[in-house]
């Protein structure tokens, strides 16, 4: 990809992230972003739809990089309890960002895709136990389990993070724990 192309997408995604933190995101218009990102408006709807689009492109990116970076190089699976360390950890590292995307009301949420990501992991970590129960049970346990931890992650923040990443990981493992169908796997 061309080096000026990656360049305004990262302006207009920068744009977009320091936009959302001063107001809602149905507020912002995409003159808004061309103007913060000091590109033309038509370069904007040259990589984005409109910013919906934009929103689900960054919120995607997102996932992706903190994905990338709670798993381990040279681990092929980490254990729930790590990845789930890792999870806090780097949400921890970039709590500003972070902090704002869980905010974002009314749109296609960071929160909806975030509680996904985590969801997608404790469905794949029941596939390989392969217990005996229906799959609308696994749904549902994945669900609950995954909603859970994406609560405590934004009343955490919604605290001023009361507690250290150690500290809220073991707390949030044992309430895991205690609501277990599954094996869990302990790092």
């Amino acid at each position: 990809m061309d080096r000026r192309i990656k360049k305004n997408q990262a302006a207009i995604m920068n744009a977009l992230m320091q936009l959302i933190a001063e107001k809602e995101f149905e507020k912002i218009t995409i003159n808004d972003i061309a103007e913060r990102a000091d590109v033309n408006r038509g370069t904007v709807y040259s990589h984005y739809s409109d910013k919906y689009d934009l929103l689900d492109k960054f919120i995607e990116a997102q996932l992706t990089h903190l994905m990338k970076s709670c798993y381990s190089v040279d681990a092929a699976e980490i254990p729930t309890k790590t990845f789930l360390h890792h999870t806090i950890k780097e949400i921890k590292q970039n709590a500003p960002l972070y902090k704002t995307l869980l905010s974002i009301k009314d749109v296609s949420s960071f929160r909806i895709h975030l509680n996904s990501m985590i969801n997608k992991q404790i469905m794949e970590q029941m596939d390989e136990t392969n217990l005996s129960i229906d799959d609308l049970s696994k749904s549902i346990y994945a669900q609950f389990m995954s909603s859970a931890i994406v609560g405590v992650i934004e009343w955490w923040f919604n605290q001023s993070m009361p507690c250290s990443t150690e500290e809220l990981t073991d707390r949030l493992w044992t309430l895991l724990e205690m609501n277990q169908l599954i094996p869990l796997k302990i790092s």
